[in-house]
């Protein structure tokens, strides 16, 4: 594996661009690394931030990066420069933020802490005046329990939010009313991520499975379940593959071995919900993983600030097709 050195703290989140050619990492410490995913080349850094950085994304045609952060503020950037092009102040911490597929409209969830409730805020691009007053179009309140996780819909017409307390909710992007709620996590839900074509999604929880759902209706299709926390499961663009990420606590690890700690990434069959395969390496709890969006090879990001980017054995497509 190509092992990337970039980070002092444990790995946050990892994100390819759509074509999947630039890795972007962010982690624990205020730095937001980007890199050649063929080589684990550093391209550079996206300086300002000054906390933690919990999400990251990249629009349709990679010329903007967004960023949310425990230092209050979600960042958007110039990709190709690192120059920062905007700032928006938040009075918690940034947990989540994406854009939506035309890179028009920018979205972000904020945590309840110190007072302030959970709000996801929607900022449309084209309108500077949005952002230099700081004034979403849209706010949404979620009262009930912080949003954990999110990510757009296709078409761009509503997100999915996944939740501390398990739920799922859909939000319209236009009206802000609540489409539809399951749930079918019991603890918190720790990321969501789609597959290739946006019709279902993956999310993977602190109650030890990763569940996969329909995206327009929510409808719950399949559980790959596991003995330990899930952080992480990414859907692979090629295979009815899944590959999961995650281990004990990150508070309880220094306790075990690394071989009991589980720290393996685990690849499920999508279809058969069985396991064939893990693969090692990393000395903490995996935080993220993401698949290549041409489905040759995957990176997973660590605890232990490490990201590793795996490419599969030619083996790996050829049983593929026979089977």
């Amino acid at each position: 594996p190509i092992l990337l050195q970039g980070h002092e703290r444990s790995i946050t989140q990892i994100k390819y661009n759509r074509e999947g050619d630039l890795l972007f990492t962010v982690a624990k410490d205020p730095i937001v690394n980007v890199w050649y995913s063929v080589n684990g080349e550093r391209l550079g850094t996206y300086n300002g931030h000054t906390g933690a950085v919990w999400c990251v994304d990249a629009d349709w045609d990679t010329r903007h990066v967004l960023t949310g952060s425990a230092d209050n503020s979600c960042r958007l950037w110039d990709c190709e420069t690192g120059k920062q092009l905007a700032l928006v102040k938040t009075s918690s911490a940034v947990r989540t933020c994406g854009f939506d597929f035309g890179g028009n409209i920018i979205m972000f969830s904020t945590d309840k802490q110190m007072g302030y409730q959970c709000f996801v805020s929607f900022f449309d691009l084209r309108d500077p005046s949005q952002i230099e007053n700081n004034e979403p179009y849209m706010k949404i309140p979620c009262s009930d329990s912080k949003i954990t996780s999110a990510v757009w819909g296709p078409l761009g017409e509503f997100i999915i939010a996944g939740h501390e307390n398990g739920e799922l909710n859909q939000f319209s992007a236009k009206s802000g009313e609540q489409l539809s709620n399951v749930k079918e996590h019991t603890k918190q839900i720790n990321d969501i991520q789609t597959s290739r074509d946006m019709t279902m999604f993956i999310t993977a929880s602190k109650d030890n499975t990763a569940k996969l759902f329909d995206c327009t209706s929510l409808e719950h299709l399949k559980t790959f379940r596991t003995e330990r926390p899930v952080n992480s499961a990414a859907l692979s663009p090629i295979f009815d593959h899944v590959v999961l990420g995650g281990g004990q606590e990150a508070m309880d690890v220094t306790t075990t071995s690394t071989r009991i700690g589980k720290f393996e990434a685990r690849f499920f069959h999508l279809a058969f919900e069985e396991e064939f395969g893990r693969v090692k390496g990393h000395f903490g709890p995996i935080n993220s993983v993401a698949f290549h969006p041409d489905g040759k090879s995957y990176s997973s990001g660590g605890e232990d600030g490490y990201v590793r980017i795996h490419y599969f054995d030619p083996q790996y497509f050829e049983f593929e097709f026979e089977a």
